[in-house]
């Protein structure tokens, strides 16, 4: 991101004119030769680089934070607490989102309108009755539309900053294959974590190191003393899913960090793992769930079973909730169920994947082509089969498998899967640190402390 050059004036520039716009909008009266106190319609919450977040627009993240976190039933941080998270992630949102305008990324509102709809479709409403909802629950429509851009536009971002940016060696994928080799005859284990992670500045000071320490130390603290670990995700991690509670989702074991096997291998289900360090931060790691999920065999050349499939997806977001995306999907089934619509038309109207402009068509998909989710409801079906809502960490999908094969599968294939294996275990480590990287470019000023001073 490029640096201002004169942030202070450009700050004063800022905050002089949006405070002449709020004083304009406030209403004076004069009663016996005394004027009224003025009062405050909005104020500057934070100053990221050259721009400003106010606290109307805080506000209104929080009110769909409040909401989504109700809807999943997850306790609360304290209003304060749950204030400061949300201002972060909305500070380091403004950073990408000022990175995504300087790379040329744009989101049409062409694009932004099909999303749109797309959402009140699955809502089972019209697009103005979703309007007309959203206002009812004192959300500004014309504000829901730019956190629909917003997100479209980060993970546009993502892909082109982290995801077309990370390479894995030859090395690495050779040694992938030799632990799976020597693993062959066993079964790889699939474990479901949640996080709290207490992010560390880039070039922090032993003095900074200290305070994150003890951060992550009152964290732990808190999980000891019986503590729900969502609440404390939500009050303490500076990571993208705190506020969903720190919820990795299930994962095979070797697409995850070593430092997270590490900590977890000796964990019980329900257990929280001591605190650890990695290069982004300090971690502690619950583990949800284990179970036990086929694997990769080492030999050059192996008959694998191919299974052509085709899926609808509906994403969980801020607006629709799990509930809503399941519920979305037992109505579509029950229509396919009763022959009232195919399949692929289905998908073209409902389906959130790529895939929607095919029918949802996946293609013949390999072992470890997908994540373990699907892959396992996937191979329970028999071919003409439709299964149930099944979640996975993109949302919940329905599946038809179509037909099987079985063929060979070459030494370069297997090394395209490791070489994805390893991609997924290094992801969201390069991502966390390309994260703290522009966080800590950035230029951030808070304000909101002096507004709790204020009489």
């Amino acid at each position: 991101m490029t640096m201002m050059k004169n942030p202070v004036s450009l700050l004063r520039s800022s905050r002089c004119l949006l405070l002449a716009a709020l004083l304009c909008s406030v209403p004076f009266a004069h009663a016996q030769g005394k004027a009224s106190q003025p009062k405050l319609v909005d104020a500057i919450v934070a100053v990221v680089n050259n721009e400003v977040i106010t606290l109307k627009e805080l506000d209104e993240r929080i009110q769909l934070i409040e909401r989504r976190m109700k809807s999943q039933n997850m306790q609360m941080p304290a209003r304060t607490v749950l204030q400061q998270q949300v201002l972060e992630r909305m500070i380091v949102n403004r950073a990408q989102m000022q990175l995504a305008r300087e790379s040329g990324i744009r989101i049409d509102d062409i694009m932004l309108d099909r999303a749109v709809a797309r959402i009140a479709e699955q809502n089972n409403l019209p697009l103005q009755e979703f309007r007309d909802q959203l206002e009812k629950d004192g959300i500004s429509f014309g504000r829901f539309r730019e956190e629909i851009r917003e997100e479209i536009t980060l993970q546009r971002l993502r892909e082109r900053e982290v995801d077309n940016r990370l390479q894995i060696t030859e090395s690495e994928v050779d040694n992938y294959l030799a632990s799976a080799a020597g693993n062959a005859q066993g079964a790889e284990q699939e474990v479901n974590l949640a996080q709290i992670l207490v992010r560390i500045p880039e070039n922090a000071s032993s003095q900074q190191i200290a305070e994150r320490r003890q951060r992550a130390e009152a964290a732990f603290a808190q999980l000891r003393s019986g503590a729900d670990f969502a609440k404390v995700a939500a009050s303490f991690s500076d990571a993208g899913d705190a506020l969903t509670g720190g919820d990795l989702g299930w994962r095979s074991v070797s697409r995850l960090p070593q430092l997270f096997i590490d900590a977890t291998e000796k964990l019980n289900t329900g257990e929280v793992s001591a605190i650890v360090r990695s290069a982004n931060g300090f971690h502690i790691l619950k583990l949800v769930g284990k179970r036990s999920a086929s694997i990769m065999k080492g030999s050059n050349v192996s008959v694998v079973q191919q299974t052509h499939a085709r899926h609808i997806l509906i994403k969980v977001n801020q607006i629709v909730s799990a509930a809503d995306a399941r519920r979305k999907l037992v109505e579509v089934k029950a229509r396919l169920d009763n022959n009232a619509a195919k399949f692929e038309d289905l998908a073209k109207l409902y389906s959130n994947d790529l895939s929607s402009s095919k029918g949802g068509d996946l293609g013949w998909i390999y072992p470890g082509d997908t994540v373990p989710e699907f892959e396992r409801a996937m191979n329970a079906l028999q071919p003409g089969q439709v299964s149930e809502p099944v979640e996975s960490q993109f949302g919940y999908h329905l599946i038809e498998v179509i037909e099987r094969k079985t063929e060979e599968i070459s030494r370069e294939r297997q090394r395209m899967i490791a070489r994805q294996a390893m991609r997924e275990r290094k992801l969201e480590e390069a991502y966390e640190d390309w994260l703290r990287q522009l966080r800590d470019r950035a230029y951030v000023e808070y304000r909101l402390d002096e507004l709790a001073t204020r009489p």
